[in-house]
């Protein structure tokens, strides 16, 4: 997926609605790409370029890999 994706802007978290961030390979880490909601905590995977947006999909991450993660999505 892109980053300059137009699907982007429509894509919502399932569980608050809200945006969601591309993280890319490297910024996922062994996950692969994936969308990232950080007022929640969760990770969703992208499986072949498909958004696994199902509640049940998302995987919570640790303290220091949200930490980690909003330093690389900080402009």
């Amino acid at each position: 997926m892109n980053p300059d994706d137009p699907l982007l802007k429509i894509l919502a978290c399932p569980l608050d609605k809200g945006p969601l961030h591309l993280l890319a390979a490297d910024e996922a880490q062994s996950t692969g790409e994936a969308l990232y909601n950080p007022r929640l905590r969760r990770r969703y995977p992208i499986v072949d370029g498909i958004p696994q947006l199902l509640p049940s999909s998302g995987e919570q991450v640790t303290e220091d890999e949200h930490e980690e993660l909003l330093k690389r999505m900080a402009p």
